[in-house]
């Protein structure tokens, strides 16, 4: 697919557009947007009005529904050098960051390969409307610089989560119980914060990885930074923290690392839910990559219910392309055949506004001073065409073929449409 970036010059005006306007995502079917500086300067419905801008570059979106740029939570793109090894394995033969295949796989790559292949991912995201996302960055401070290199000079953003290369126990019998409680050695704490003058934040892999103590010091070292770790993935993880310690990973991690982020919490309890909500930390659920993984389906009903703020993420590419399109087909219809219907509108959010208000970020909805992160959905797509329920459309229609332009921060990232869709 043929793609090409430009840059807005002074101000653009996007018209005639149908958008999803606000924090709520309301649909308007005839608006605008106007954009100076890569920031959104007014948005609304109808048309702009008056003579306002008569030096801006006005643009007639007809025929395109305009969402906010996708946010993908969640992922591991360093692991695409190892796209589909092992399948049909389960999670900690995959990916366990001590036993796993992506440990070897990471460790035998060339630095140059692995930064090739991450580039291609953040490309790939930006063609499915993905304009920033969250990555879990092995490697400590040089895994983070060569995250940094891959996508340099690229409009998409990256909220970068580095860790220290350093791993407890796994799988230790009654008999080497004795270091449960150790604090993490200096090394380790060094190498944390070198990735903490580098990184956005914390990517710890779990808490069957952490002492109680490694976990608080985590906590009190990433303060003023973005924590998120892993809990709850599989039966196995969620069996191991109550075979070690009494307890299960959520009720640590809440306690000791206080994280504002929690990822997957495909197996966590009621009482777990709970506690996450109650502790406003947000929640991202991964659903294909449970899926392939054999380790179930994300409770995302459940975790509506009890007041959870939730994203989404495609997790490591090992397992899954990143495409948001497909996670929120995905776990929509799962979930609808479980029982539980969610509302399209509110998968939506999860995708935009809740993941930005999670990850702090200053987009995730089309409203004044946010980031001109967009997405162009043809309506006139064979997939979408009619579209009745816009929210349905792109939760359970679109895909990268239905998107005819990409803006992030200002910057367009345009793939060439198939057919068409408006004035663009």
């Amino acid at each position: 697919m043929a793609t090409r970036k430009t840059t807005t010059t002074k101000t653009t005006i996007i018209e005639n557009a149908s958008i999803l306007l606000g924090p709520d995502l309301e649909y308007v079917e005839r608006g605008f947007i106007e954009i100076e500086g890569g920031l959104i300067k007014s948005a609304g419905a109808g048309g702009i009005g008056g003579s306002r801008r008569e030096e801006a570059r006005r643009l007639d979106a007809g025929g395109f529904l305009v969402m906010p740029g996708l946010i993908n939570a969640h992922t591991h793109i360093a692991d695409s050098m190892g796209k589909d090894i092992g399948a049909g394995r389960r999670l900690d033969a995959r990916v366990h960051p001590v036993v796993g295949a992506k440990k070897a796989i990471l460790e035998k790559s060339r630095p140059e390969h692995l930064e090739a292949l991450m580039r291609s991912s953040a490309l790939s995201m930006l063609q499915k409307g993905i304009t920033t996302f969250c990555d879990f960055r092995e490697g400590g401070p040089e895994g983070i610089r060569m995250l940094r290199r891959a996508v340099a000079g690229l409009p998409i953003k990256c909220v970068a989560l580095g860790r220290a290369e350093h791993y407890y126990y796994y799988h230790s019998s009654q008999a080497d119980r004795q270091g449960d409680n150790d604090p993490l050695p200096q090394q380790a704490v060094a190498q944390a914060e070198e990735v903490l003058k580098l990184a956005d934040g914390l990517g710890i892999s779990g808490a069957n990885e952490n002492t109680d103590a490694a976990l608080v010091q985590y906590g009190e070292l990433a303060a003023a930074k973005l924590v998120a770790i892993h809990a709850a993935e599989s039966k196995e993880t969620v069996e191991l923290s109550l075979a070690r310690t009494g307890r299960s990973e959520v009720e640590r991690v809440m306690e000791h690392l206080k994280p504002d982020v929690v990822v997957h919490m495909t197996n966590a309890s009621d009482s777990d839910i709970a506690l996450v909500a109650g502790r406003n930390a947000g929640v991202v659920v991964c659903p294909r990559a449970n899926g392939v993984l054999g380790a179930g389906v994300p409770r995302v009903a459940d975790m509506l219910e009890k007041g959870c703020q939730i994203a989404i993420g495609t997790d490591n590419v090992m397992l899954n392309s990143p495409d948001v399109f497909r996670e929120l087909d995905y776990i929509w219809k799962v979930s609808h055949a479980q029982g539980r219907f969610i509302e399209p509108q509110e998968l939506v959010r999860m995708a935009t506004a809740n993941a930005a208000r999670m990850l702090g970020l200053n987009s995730g909805f089309i409203e004044a001073g946010r980031a001109a992160d967009l997405v162009f959905i043809s309506k006139r797509h064979a997939d979408l065409y009619p579209v009745h329920d816009p929210y349905a459309a792109i939760v359970h229609r679109a895909s990268a073929a239905s998107v005819a332009a990409v803006m992030a921060g200002g910057h367009w990232f345009v793939a060439m449409p198939p057919g068409g869709g408006g004035g663009l």
